[in-house]
């Protein structure tokens, strides 16, 4: 199942992150690198969205039931939610450690140690996110594609422990706080794009993968079909109910209208990628 498929990714990259937290960790602490240490913790808190994301999937999988009889599909989104939510977390505290710097200038401890797990960690989170991301274009994951963006602001809170060593190396300690805020800068923009993606599937917003040209092509070539309006859709990326309106000959029997509409509903299913259910409404044709 693809639940089952999307938690196996999350616990892979939750084991890989835990590895990194831990490798940043001890030889921060190791090296006395305060910066390494604080981006440790940052590597942990990656390891919190994974277990968001677990949650997440194994609740929405969840069969529909009386209360919830469209499923529990938009957990999933909510997961995404909290995700975007801890990227504008991950963004705050970039951006209150770089005013710190800026107002009381540390210098990192340099060693070819540190460095070399910086880089080496950076590698690694450079291949998580680039999995985790096409894993999620594949399963047609929102939550994946959102902690794959969560993975790729550690990617960039290493870049600017690096871009701090490089400055203190060349003599330009003040720019290591610069770098900080152009980091934060740009996870807060990437936080912002989830929060917004998330509340478009919450709002029931059109904004989804229904192509109209693929529906009008599938619905108008269905023998039997006069013309259609009224097509909504709505839900996430994998999993998308839709309604359309369908106009037949009314000299037609009951039966057979009701086996053009089921014919409709079997096409679109078949053909619109991610659609779970659609309500097919048969309607006369009063066209002259």
């Amino acid at each position: 199942m693809r639940g089952d498929r999307v938690q196996q990714v999350f616990i892979i990259v939750l084991i890989l992150n835990l590895a990194v937290a831990v490798a940043k960790a001890a030889f921060g602490i190791i090296a006395g690198s305060v910066s390494m240490v604080a981006d440790a913790l940052h590597s942990g808190f990656d390891s919190f969205s994974n277990i968001v994301g677990i949650i997440a999937i194994y609740l929405a999988g969840k069969p529909p039931d009386p209360e919830h009889p469209y499923g529990h599909g938009k957990i999933e989104t909510l997961g995404t939610l909290v995700i975007g939510a801890m990227l504008l977390l991950t963004a705050a505290g970039i951006f209150l450690e770089g005013y710190r710097r800026l107002v009381s200038p540390v210098t990192p401890a340099i060693t070819p140690v540190t460095i070399g797990v910086m880089v080496g960690t950076l590698v690694i989170n450079i291949a998580v996110s680039t999995y985790e991301r096409r894993r999620g274009e594949e399963y047609q994951s929102q939550i994946l594609i959102a902690d794959s963006l969560h993975t790729r602001s550690d990617i960039f809170v290493s870049v600017a422990v690096l871009g701090g060593f490089l400055a203190v190396r060349l003599g330009y300690p003040e720019a290591d706080p610069i770098i900080a805020f152009a980091i934060g800068l740009l996870i807060a923009r990437m936080g912002i794009g989830i929060l917004y993606d998330a509340a478009q599937v919450l709002t029931d917003s059109m904004n989804l993968p229904c192509d109209p040209a693929l529906v009008r092509a599938v619905v108008m070539d269905t023998p039997g079909v006069a013309g259609y309006h009224d097509f909504r859709c709505r839900g996430k990326p994998g999993e998308i109910f839709a309604d359309i309106h369908i106009t037949v000959d009314p000299a037609l029997s009951i039966t057979r209208a009701h086996a053009i509409s089921e014919e409709v509903e079997r096409r679109l299913k078949e053909t619109v990628p991610g659609l779970a259910e659609v309500v097919v409404h048969i309607e006369p044709d009063d066209s002259p």
